[in-house]
């Protein structure tokens, strides 16, 4: 398979510089002159991505050098660019920011691994001949780097912005495809040290508009695509995975206001697995449909949480579905839901209680970053001795109640897990964890999903065949 998508990475200095703006604002206008935009975000973010989703109109695939080898990164960018018109990948944290003195897994890295041509976000502010130096000192640092365009950020005025952009083009040799000024409101608001997810924000369609008039206004567009228009192509072999049951198998899973983070990836592939996938809302529904495993993602229960501690009835049916050994699989957010309670602020708000966890919101990071875990005991889904590549990023602090009847089937070797360097808590066919996985990084994740439902599936009609005789 080959890709000729004309692509670009938006890249900036640091964090919180207008990467997701930028990046937003142009996947909305390109959507909205009629092309189809693939759009990628660069590490493990989830948040960043829901705002590229509701902007292109398309999912956004993560693109993480740390969760995924070469080939998995290149054939995932190739496939979700096979016949778009154009791709935009996101970068994050600072452009050279990676795991060691070479910069491993940074953007830069990324962006010469898909040969892509990079435009940098300029934070000017109180600066003038400076920024060049900056930006020269970039190409200096990586000539490599294909840096073909810079965005100069709240620019104060005329005077500033003629000066850089001449002291640019004498000492850098690339044009600004953009000025942008301080301007005087900014809807992205923050939390958590990352942007509040579109689906907690009612006026998230008013925010894509206002990323994109400002794209239009302030950013040479057509200079861009000119730009981006000469790349070279990418290959990569086709395959095909396939299901390991011979009976297809329904696999439940919570999308709602709390519950909402999942890789595309993960999703895809249970469906290419064979799996019928169920929405499921925590919130609304009062009952778990027909199916034959549950997998609950990240999110944000605790914005939630009154929602979630009200509605016992899917609660009390989640509870007794697992009691009767239904295979669910939890990561964070789905974690705390399986919990006992969730607490903050003095006040306590019950969950679903099949796991002796109580879960207190700190103010502070808890766990935050890439983790490695080995599985040292049997489980459901995983096989013992297997190391995984997650990330995890949560402030609930957990407190065991009980130590009857569950273990810790995941030792952490690099994050913190749950507690004293352990994570995946097990009990009957559940496993929870506050490991996220990528499934481009661990395929075998979904064949194990699908395969434990289709043990439950087979069980449950071999028992009800019984019961008919």
């Amino acid at each position: 398979m080959i890709s000729k998508c004309p692509r670009l990475t938006i890249a900036a200095l640091r964090g919180g510089s207008g990467k997701t703006l930028i990046s937003m604002g142009l996947s909305s206008f390109l959507k909205e002159e009629g092309y189809d935009i693939a759009v990628f975000k660069k590490g493990p973010d989830f948040i960043d991505p829901s705002w590229l989703s509701l902007a292109s109109g398309n999912k956004c695939f993560n693109l993480d050098p740390f969760l995924m080898s070469t080939n998995e990164l290149i054939s995932s960018f190739v496939f979700n660019t096979y016949l778009k018109d154009f791709a935009i990948v996101e970068g994050n944290r600072g452009l050279f920011d990676g795991m060691d003195l070479k910069g491993k897994y940074s953007t830069a890295e990324l962006a010469k691994l898909l040969d892509t041509p990079v435009f940098l976000i300029l934070d000017v502010s109180m600066t003038t001949r400076t920024a060049a130096a900056i930006l020269r000192g970039c190409q200096v640092f990586d000539p490599e780097l294909n840096i073909r365009g810079v965005i100069l950020n709240k620019v104060a005025g005329y005077r500033q912005e003629k000066l850089i952009k001449a002291c640019i083009d004498n000492y850098c040799g690339i044009p600004v495809v953009g000025v942008i000024p301080k301007l005087r409101k900014n809807l992205l608001k923050e939390r958590h040290m990352g942007l509040v997810p579109y689906q907690e924000r009612e006026q998230a369609e008013e925010i894509i508009y206002w990323a994109r008039d400002i794209v239009k206004k302030y950013v040479d567009i057509k200079l861009i695509k000119d730009i981006t228009v000469k790349v070279s192509s990418l290959t990569v072999d086709y395959f095909k995975s396939s299901s390991p049951c011979s009976i297809p198998v329904k696999i439940g899973f919570f999308l709602d206001k709390a519950f909402w983070f999942y890789y595309p990836e993960n999703l895809d592939f249970l469906k290419s697995m064979g799996a019928d996938l169920i929405r499921i809302d925590a919130i609304n529904n009062d009952y778990i449909p027909d199916v034959d495993a549950i997998y609950i993602g990240g999110g944000f229960p605790e914005t939630q949480a009154q929602f979630l501690a009200n509605n016992d009835k899917i609660k009390g049916d989640l509870r007794n579905k697992i009691e009767q050994g239904l295979p669910v699989y939890a990561e964070c957010g789905g974690f705390m839901y399986l919990g006992q309670s969730l607490i903050m602020e003095d006040k306590e708000y019950p969950m679903v209680g099949v796991l002796p966890v109580k879960f207190f919101l700190e103010k502070k990071p808890q766990g935050h970053g890439y983790t490695i875990i080995e599985v040292c005991e049997s489980n459901p889904f995983f096989k013992v001795g297997n190391i995984i590549r997650g990330h995890e990023f949560h402030y609930s602090k957990p407190f065991i109640t009980d130590t009857k009847d569950i273990k810790f089937v995941f030792r952490v070797i690099r994050g913190n897990g749950i507690c004293d360097k352990k994570d995946g808590l097990c009990r009957k066919n559940v496993l929870a964890t506050y490991t996220h996985i990528h499934a481009k990084g661990h395929n075998t994740w979904a064949e194990a999903l699908v395969s434990a439902a289709y043990l439950f599936k087979t069980k449950n009609r071999n028992y009800r065949m019984k019961l008919k005789f």
